[in-house]
């Protein structure tokens, strides 16, 4: 089971850092072309807001630090936590996402509810407890 903690923990730190980043740095590209190839799933949803997507990028590079503070780390405990975190984020980013589909081409839409649903299956992993050898 510490395998699959080390990769959900790599892999939600990957996640967070490459959202995080765009999101925060560069707001205007993240809003005009987020997620990249798969379309735009951020412009379709509103207006700009700098300050909106730069908050939702500082809270994508926490998530990340948390993530790689894990992977140094590595205790049961703190699996544990960063499961919850990005379990309580991904059901609710989910969730909202979910309810706000109309506005999507369904290509974007079904794209869009993997990459959440990716993202709330991390969590999940994380919190689960290890096996006792």
């Amino acid at each position: 089971m510490r395998r699959i903690h080390a990769a959900a923990a790599a892999l939600s730190a990957l996640l967070a850092l490459f959202v995080g980043v765009w999101a925060y740095f560069f707001p205007q590209s993240f809003y005009d072309s987020f997620p990249g190839v798969l379309g735009s799933w951020v412009s379709v949803d509103g207006p700009f807001n700098e300050h909106l997507i730069r908050d939702v990028g500082a809270m994508y590079l926490a998530l990340g630090g948390a993530s790689i503070g894990c992977l140094v780390w590595g205790s049961e405990v703190a699996y544990r936590v960063l499961g919850i975190a990005w379990t309580i984020f991904g059901a609710l980013h989910f969730a909202y996402h979910a309810f706000h589909l109309s506005h999507m081409p369904v290509v974007d839409a079904v794209g869009e509810m993997v990459a959440l649903g990716v993202s709330l299956l991390l969590g999940v992993l994380l919190m689960m407890p290890a096996r006792k050898a």
